[in-house]
């Protein structure tokens, strides 16, 4: 799934943290990074995270319930 515009970027870490299954990052080149380990986190950040906002992401949530989270973080902002 793609999300997009993320402000709040504490909040949509606290949305995977609090996912039970794994969530992961898609990268430009196909790679796939653990959006649960904190290193990931901020080493996605790093590479993506310019002005203060997240334009588009694309996530993977293996869990049904875990998706359901990220599109109410979608919805809700």
């Amino acid at each position: 799934m793609k999300i997009q515009n993320i402000k709040d970027i504490d909040k949509f870490f606290k949305v995977v943290d609090s996912c039970k299954g794994r969530v992961e990052l898609v990268t430009g080149e196909g790679d796939r990074l653990n959006l649960k380990s904190k290193l990931s986190q901020y080493v996605s950040l790093a590479n993506i995270f310019s002005d203060g906002t997240i334009d588009e992401l694309e996530v993977i949530a293996y869990e049904p319930e875990d998706a359901g989270k990220l599109v109410d973080f979608m919805i809700e902002g």
